[in-house]
């Protein structure tokens, strides 16, 4: 029997808590009914107080064991109270301690920050919920924060899962590792949804638009871009609006933006598709040539090296 471990506090996101215990106990009641060996599953907290989420759900809780004991799994989900959980010395003591001596510890949402907060990611590569992960890495420069995945095996004893709902990607996850696919597949099918879903989460996140430059003319030729995604907007014409040299214009708009002209260009058209993609029924044909992408075939590669998904699913998902 596998003893996991989820650490409840004051303000805990309640599906990044409820998320990973309804997996791993459905998980359990499966394996009973075939005879096997499956999972226990504790919500803990310090001192045994009943946890009450963020949104007033209260929950009962045992005190936080011996992080010594024989314990398989901890989950640190995130929430609204975290920055408090973190302050807590004793928690972050608790979490360092346990994470020395089980064999897996699992970080939901802003979970990654008291996972962090501990040490634990230092020199690794993780995630959260994309709306906190500049914050993250911010706070956490040792931390090589990717804001996509929806998991991401950190190192070989922590996992980090990006936002709320993730938590249960990676438990299921964790699921199959243990048990093999068919059981981490029937337990998706009894929540109702995908064992492995398609993408990443930035394909949930809202449009993403750069800071304005100070400068007068990198701020025209943003506004420009903007105006008309589809227009050519080669570096000679961007430079030429702008009055500097195509090299000199690379630079300044590159410090002042935070990214190339090209790269610009290019998550300026990706936005502008997903909006129609979104609101109309347009074909992806139309909607490539009216973002400038000129092919179906061309906004496609896009979609998936940058939302990991094609436009048709993307259409599917959102629309």
């Amino acid at each position: 029997m596998r003893s996991v471990v989820i650490l409840g506090y004051p303000g805990v996101q309640a599906l990044d808590l409820v998320g990973p215990f309804e997996v791993f106990t459905a998980a359990a009641m499966l394996l009973q009914d075939a005879g096997k060996e499956g999972y226990q599953v504790r919500i803990v907290s310090s001192g045994g107080e009943p946890v009450t989420t963020g949104t007033g759900l209260a929950l009962l809780a045992e005190p936080l064991p011996d992080p010594r004991g024989v314990i398989d799994t901890v989950v640190l989900p995130g929430g609204f109270g975290l920055d408090d959980a973190r302050r807590d010395a004793d928690v972050v003591a608790w979490v360092r301690a346990v994470a020395q001596h089980a064999r897996r510890v699992v970080s939901v949402c802003t979970g990654a920050f008291l996972a962090a907060e501990a040490g634990l990611l230092d020199g690794c590569r993780a995630t959260t919920h994309w709306a906190f992960a500049d914050r993250l890495a911010g706070e956490f420069p040792s931390v090589t924060v990717d804001p996509d995945p929806i998991f991401v095996r950190s190192n070989e004893r922590t996992w980090t899962a990006a936002g709320v709902t993730a938590g249960i990607d990676l438990a299921l996850s964790l699921v199959e590792d243990d048990h093999g696919t068919d059981t981490a597949q029937t337990v998706a099918r009894w929540l109702v949804m995908y064992l492995r879903r398609p993408g990443g989460q930035t394909q949930f996140a809202a449009p993403v638009w750069m800071p304005r430059a100070k400068r007068a003319p990198i701020r025209e030729v943003q506004e420009a871009i903007e105006a008309e995604p589809a227009a050519a907007h080669s570096i000679a014409d961007l430079a030429r609006r702008a009055a500097m040299s195509p090299r000199h214009f690379t630079r300044v708009f590159t410090d002042e933006v935070g990214e190339a002209p090209g790269t610009y260009v290019e998550r300026i058209r990706t936005e502008a598709a997903r909006r129609q993609l979104e609101e109309t029924d347009d074909t992806v044909t139309a909607i490539a040539a009216r973002c400038g992408f000129g092919s179906a075939e061309t906004l496609r590669r896009n979609f998936v090296r940058r939302l990991g998904i094609s436009p048709d699913q993307y259409r599917k998902t959102f629309a």
